[in-house]
C-alpha cells in the first residue's frame, strides 16, 4: 500500500489513541495511570509526524517525533521520581490531593 491509503488510517488511529489518553487523564487519579496516558497521547502525536512526514515524502516528521520521545523520557524520569518521593513521604497517592509538594 502506499503512503497515501494509509494515511488516513493512521490519522484515525490516532486520533482514537489520543482520545483513550485525554479520557484517561481526565478519570483516572492514579498519578501512574495518569502518566501511561500521557504517553499514549504523545505516541498518538508521534504517529501523526510520522504519517504526515511520509505522506509528504520528508524526514521532518520522523525528526519531530524523535524530540517528542526525548521530551517525553524526561517527563518520565522526573514524574518518576516526584512519585516515589511522594510515596516515600508516605502520603496517598491521589492526583486531585498532590497539587502542592508540601506535606
Amino acid at each position: 500500500m502506499s503512503a497515501s491509503a494509509n494515511f488516513p488510517f493512521l490519522l484515525g488511529l490516532a486520533a482514537f489513541l489520543f482520545s483513550i489518553g485525554a479520557l484517561g487523564v481526565l478519570v483516572r487519579r492514579n498519578p501512574i495511570v495518569v502518566f501511561m496516558c500521557i504517553e499514549l497521547m504523545l505516541n498518538a502525536v508521534n504517529i501523526v509526524f510520522v504519517s504526515y512526514g511520509r505522506f509528504l515524502n520528508n524526514e521532518e516528521g520522523q525528526i519531530f517525533a524523535f524530540m517528542v520521545i526525548v521530551v517525553a523520557a524526561a517527563e518520565v524520569v522526573v514524574g518518576l521520581a516526584l512519585i516515589t518521593q511522594v510515596f516515600r513521604i508516605g502520603r496517598d497517592l491521589d492526583v486531585d490531593d498532590l497539587d502542592e509538594m508540601s506535606q
